[in-house]
């Protein structure tokens, strides 16, 4: 089952072509590459990414160069290489979990395919990781051949697929946990997490009266984090009091007269206290603060 055959075409790379080999890799964790335009080979490969003129999934060949290209996304934004492979072998490569295979393809290859089909509205500026693949090619004074600089290519694309695939199931295991945080809540504007998880998408969307949130550091204490007035604003639903910018030790514990008081961020979205007790305390006192 391993031994496939893989076609791609030669000569310069792009980010589709390199990532769609390492999820091909994947799978398949044994095959033949060959880097060729020659259709003799070509037609005989067993998975065909970027090059022939041809998508039919049933086949595995999986180009978008031919007229009319290969399809798009709801949103517009049309399939590469990367993105016809994902549609096919995405949640088997997430072992199973279409949640996770949606936020990778949301997050990484919609973007990536986005870039190779000249689709830039919406793409964030700067440089791109579809640039940093295409760096990986010989420049006109190196000697480097191009199929080896493809080997490198692909192997710094695994890891940074394999972190994508990591970070997105984490961020779906961490929904469900959040999700029944709030739905647990013994007052719904203090949702307390056991261990600490990502939360604010899920807070931000589930609940709108959620106004801290409670967990632990990795460093044993407690924390209180003010929930955002959106994802990535600065401004919050409610800060915490403003008696308490910026003060930790004894000067925050007489202002809130809490024993084990730590800390309060001079921007009163975040403090801390060594136990869980305090640190709700904290909470029950920023909740009813004007």
């Amino acid at each position: 089952m391993n031994d496939k055959t893989i076609a791609t075409h030669n000569g310069n790379f792009h980010a589709d072509d390199v990532f769609s080999v390492a999820a091909i890799e994947i799978i398949f964790p044994s095959f033949k590459l060959i880097r060729t335009r020659d259709s003799e080979l070509i037609d005989k490969a067993d998975i065909v990414i970027d090059v022939g003129g041809e998508y039919d999934p049933e086949s595995d060949r999986f180009d978008h160069h031919q007229r009319g290209g290969a399809g798009e996304r709801e949103n517009g934004i049309p399939y590469s290489s990367f993105g016809l492979i994902w549609q096919k072998y995405g949640v088997e490569i997430c072992q199973g979990n279409q949640d996770v295979a949606n936020a990778v393809d949301a997050g990484l290859v919609s973007t990536i395919d986005a870039i190779d089909c000249g689709h830039v509205e919406g793409v964030v500026q700067g440089i791109s990781l579809s640039q940093t693949i295409g760096m990986f090619n010989p420049t006109w004074q190196e000697d480097s051949h191009c199929d080896d600089c493809f080997d490198e290519a692909v192997a710094f694309a695994s890891r940074i697929l394999t972190r994508f695939i990591a970070a997105a199931s984490g961020g779906v295991n961490a929904k469900e946990i959040v999700a029944k945080a709030i739905e647990n809540s013994e007052d719904p504007r203090v949702v307390v997490l056991e261990q600490y998880t990502p939360w604010k998408k899920t807070v931000l969307s589930l609940s709108e009266e959620a106004l801290y949130v409670v967990y632990p550091s990795q460093t044993g204490e407690w924390r209180i984090q003010a929930v955002p007035a959106e994802l990535g604003s600065f401004e919050d639903r409610k800060s915490l009091p403003k008696a308490w910018a910026g003060l930790s030790g004894e000067g925050l514990q007489e202002v809130t007269g809490i024993d084990d008081a730590m800390f309060c961020h001079n921007g009163l979205f975040i403090a801390g206290a060594e136990s869980f007790e305090s640190t709700m305390k904290m909470a029950a006192i920023a909740v009813e603060k004007q």
